[in-house]
């Protein structure tokens, strides 16, 4: 298996200090994540890609049972941090979409919140394929991420994070084919919730069952 290149969360290494504060300026997070918390449940939860852990830490406070893996060890460390100031309880692991450390079916839920267009395709149809695979039968994949355009202005938004986050990974995203790589992947029921404008383009809440 060759490693999977992505994205750093701030589009470059070195920026992570400064990612919080882009996505509260920029992302609508009071609108995407609350759904992402209620869709989730109280069960055993994934988040894969948990980043700083912010929603990791949210997820715990709602009573889930949460494991967060991000292939950024800084991030993980900013995550831990949140964790203990928030006196939550996270399992927190290195690791990479392509590759899960989990057990087959270990988890009711896998939430992805700004993963999928930090990977290539290639990737990405094989995260998706892990993530089924780590799911217990009838779970839950829920995804925030950027879907096609609404209109024109979104579209020049987006083009401006094409350029900080790379054209190869986030072309089918502008194409609207993120639902496709998860019905590809072996997912059922799967439903696009939401669409929201934010600063950077259209972000779509997705929802699909193992």
């Amino acid at each position: 298996m060759t490693e999977t290149r992505f994205v750093p969360a701030a589009g470059r290494r070195g920026l992570n200090a400064i990612y919080d504060p882009s996505l509260a300026l920029t992302m609508r997070e009071k609108r995407w994540r609350p759904w992402l918390v209620e869709a989730a449940g109280r069960g055993d939860v994934l988040d894969l890609g948990c980043g700083s852990g912010t929603l990791a830490v949210e997820l715990a406070r709602a009573g889930a049972r949460v494991v967060g893996i991000d292939g950024d060890e800084d991030m993980l460390r900013r995550a831990a941090a949140k964790a203990e100031a928030a006196r939550v309880e996270l399992s927190l692991r290195a690791g990479l979409a392509d590759a899960i450390p989990l057990e087959d079916g270990a988890v009711d839920v896998v939430v992805c919140s700004l993963l999928w267009h930090h990977l290539v395709p290639a990737d990405r149809s094989v995260g998706l394929i892990e993530c089924r695979r780590v799911l217990r039968p009838g779970g839950r994949l829920l995804i925030a991420d950027w879907g096609r355009p609404a209109d024109p202005l979104q579209r020049a938004a987006f083009f401006v994070l094409q350029l900080i986050d790379g054209f190869e990974n986030t072309r089918d995203h502008v194409a609207g084919r993120l639902p496709g790589f998860v019905r590809a992947a072996g997912f059922a029921d799967v439903v696009v919730e939401q669409r929201l404008r934010t600063v950077f383009g259209t972000l779509e809440l997705l929802r699909a069952s193992a």
